[in-house]
Order: C-alpha cells, then structure tokens, then sequence
C-alpha cells in the first residue's frame, strides 16, 4: 500500500533509508515491516529476509506486539497520540540482546491519513545487557532501563544533571554515560572529588592559582574548569561541598565566568555540568547547610540511580560483567549456591561490594569457583522484614573446611547469644580463653 500511495517501489524506500546511518524501517499500521535500510538488515536480519515479518518478531522473537509481551510499544503510543514515541527496548541482535532507543515516527499521506510509520534504532553504546569487558553500565532490570532511559533523554542536551543514589551504584559510570551521549563526547570528561577539599584547594583545583598566588605557588596552574573546556564536568559527592564554596560555585554556573586563585581578569567557562551525591540535598537545604538558590540550579534534571538491592534481575550479569573486568579472574566462577546466598544478601555497599567480594573470593578460591565458604561472615545474615537472620544452611555438593565452618558457626552464634563470653564458652564446651583466641581470629 505504501509503494502505490507514495508512488515509490519498496526497493527505492528502502534506498531513501539508506542515508539514515542507524537501522531504520518503514512499518506498515499492522506492524509489517515495508522497507528497511542496509543497517536494519545488518543488525536484524540474520541471514534471512525482514520484510513482511512483524517488528515485533524480528527485534524481540515475539509473537504478539510489545504491549502484549509486557513491555510498552511504541507503535501503539505513537498510533494512540499521533506523535512521535521513543521508548527503550532490549533487542535481539548478533552480538546477543542489546539496549536500543527506540524512535517511531508517524507518517500521513496528502491527506493527513496515517498510512505508516518510520522506526529508527538507536543502539546505545553507554551501557550493556550481557556480559563482557570494559567499564561501561551494565544491566537489564526495569530498574536499571528506566535510569537509563531518563540518561539517554538528558544526554544530548547541555542541561545540568544531578544524579542521586546510595554510594557504590555507580554514579561516575552514569555520569561518564551522559558525557558520552553528548555532543561534547569527543571534549574531555574531568572528575572533580568534592569531598575532603578545603576552601583553599578547592579553589587552587577548581579555579587554578596564578604564581605567587599564595605561599607555594610557584607556577600558574591550570584548574579543572579550564581542563574540561570543550566537555563535562563532573563534581562527585557535590554535597560535601562547604557553604563558602558554594557561594564561588553558584557564581560559576550563574553567570559562565570565573577567575583564577590570584588572577585579575575573568575567564569563560564552557562545559557541562554533572553532579552527584549519596546525600538528600533537600533535606541539607532544610537544615541551611546547603544553598537552595545551587539546588535548583544543579537539579534541573535528577536521575536516581537505582540500588543493587532494587535491581535483583542483574545480580548474575554483574557477577559476569565484573569477573570478565577483575584481573585475573577471567576463569573462575561463583557456585550455584553461592550466588544463591549473594540474591538474598541486602549489598549496603551495591556494586563496589559486590566487586569487593568477587575479588576476595577469588584469591580464597583454589579451583577458580567461588563458593559460601568463600563469601565473607557478613553475607551470611539472610535480611527478612527488616531483621537479621543468620544464614545456617550448608551446600550438600561443597566440602567446606572444619576451620571455615568453625567461624561460620561463631559468627552465627555470637548474634545471637545474649550472654557474656563465659556463659558462651561454658555452653560450648571450651575456656573462656580458647573463645577470645577464637572470636579474636575471627574479628
């Protein structure tokens, strides 16, 4: 039907598409695919042919529409309001599944009617859904979609972002993922460590110091503003930032200007702007220890990242992704049990704790898998409404040495046990001697 109304054979739909570089596809109001360019085929087609194959089943292996499959559709919304959709979505491609912004347009005849609708496919290159090297974000929960999806929103804008979330998370990642999706992807991307600086080095780093500035200064320095020229600054923990620096940085972002610690003459900026802290900054602004006037300006667009503990799905991909990253440990693994034990553990120290664990699991382990008794005492307490559980069931398949089961046991018991040392060695059989030298190995 496209062909006769536009008055263009497929194969020239398909050459128009061609000066599209992602993969892009004209679909039909049933969901058939009409037309498609050279880099839809190379990404979906798989040796086979696409056209009149649903979008659906080519992009998901789905045998009814998005919608119907759980997720949402963005022909559907696009059919609903007559406006452009992009929504993200997990696709099936060569390299296996991937995250791909998905854009569809709506497009009408002569007469207004609504005859198809044109699909890009934006693959994002930010972050991953399986596993493999590199740093960048990884995951495929709903958790992890919708922040990265509010990323891919803010990115290609100057807008400032403020990323939220508990420490361990990953929020430099993410930051790194916003300044990549940029038009300044290709200026540098300077990280700023607001915690712990004085108000002189503050400056000193954020601003730079001419010579003679201040007793030391031997020679002009260049600050981290001017180092990222051109891209994105990101001030990590902006919180920790005391109020008489917050005055100076206010200034910054106000007006675009700055001088040098000694210096006379302003200097422009010209970056963008990515915060990040661990802290409630509204409740900080409550309790006057920071500007309300620096919020609004740093929070224009928040993103909360998500806890390891709200994203359970990824768990076994993390586990993947960070053994293929940790230096040598690209051959060993976690037991079926083990990673059984890590879905129920609370992770208050998120990904960096779970990097912690799989490389002190990797250098207790002799035959590159790592098991409980592998894991450290504090994985053990299972958390269930809010109360601590000790964890007291043992794999039948792994053989855990008597010494390791000796500490599990102790730290199990000393939790629970609400009498002195004596009274819990008389129970267990031994001087209250030999239970300090053991609880004394065990701390």
């Amino acid at each position: 039907m496209i062909a006769t109304d536009s008055g263009l054979s497929i194969v020239e739909l398909s050459s128009l598409l061609d000066v599209i570089d992602e993969p892009a596809a004209i679909i039909a109001l049933d969901y058939r695919i009409l037309a498609c360019n050279q880099a839809y085929q190379a990404i979906y087609a798989e040796g086979g042919q696409v056209l009149e194959r649903t979008c659906y089943e080519v992009s998901h292996g789905y045998s009814v529409p998005c919608d119907q499959a759980g997720e949402s559709c963005p022909l559907k919304r696009c059919h609903e309001t007559g406006q452009r959709q992009r929504v993200l979505h997990l696709h099936n491609t060569p390299d296996g599944e991937e995250h791909v912004d998905v854009e569809m347009n709506p497009v009408r005849n002569a007469t207004g009617e609504l005859v198809c609708y044109l699909e890009i496919m934006h693959l994002v290159k930010e972050a991953r859904a399986t596993p493999g090297e590199g740093d960048g974000m990884v995951g495929r929960s709903p958790a992890f979609n919708r922040m990265l999806e509010l990323l891919r929103r803010a990115a290609p804008s100057d807008i400032a972002v403020l990323l939220l979330g508990e420490s361990g998370t990953g929020k430099e990642l993410a930051a790194r993922a916003v300044h990549d999706g940029s038009r300044r992807a290709r200026g540098p991307f300077i990280t700023v460590e607001c915690s712990g600086l004085t108000e002189s080095l503050f400056e000193s780093e954020l601003f730079g110091h001419e010579r003679g500035a201040f007793t030391g200064a031997v020679g002009r320095k260049k600050g981290l503003i001017e180092a990222a020229r051109g891209g994105t600054l990101f001030l990590d923990e902006i919180g920790e930032i005391p109020l008489p620096q917050q005055v100076k940085l206010l200034r910054l972002i106000e007006t675009g200007t700055y001088r040098t610690v000694g210096g006379i003459e302003p200097l422009h900026a010209d970056f963008r702007l990515v915060c990040a802290t661990h802290r409630n900054l509204k409740q900080l602004v409550a309790q006057g220890l920071f500007r309300q006037d620096l919020y609004y300006r740093i929070s224009a667009f928040p993103v909360i990242l998500p806890a390891l503990s709200d994203r359970p799905e990824d768990l076994g991909l993390l586990i993947n992704s960070l053994l293929a990253r940790i230096p040598g440990a690209e051959q060993v693994s976690v037991t079926e049990q083990a990673v059984k034990l890590l879905r129920q553990y609370s992770f208050p120290g998120n990904i960096r704790e779970l990097r912690n664990i799989l490389e002190r699991g990797m250098l207790l382990t002799d035959d590159g898998r790592i098991g409980v008794q592998h894991l450290p005492p504090e994985c053990l307490q299972v958390i269930e409404a809010g109360e601590a559980i000790p964890y007291s069931g043992f794999p039948d398949e792994e053989v855990i040495p008597l010494d390791q089961l000796e500490r599990y046991y102790l730290q199990r018991i000393t939790s629970r046990f609400s009498g002195d040392n004596r009274s819990l060695a008389e129970r267990l059989g031994v001087s209250e001697r030999t239970l300090y030298r053991k609880l004394s190995r065990l701390k």
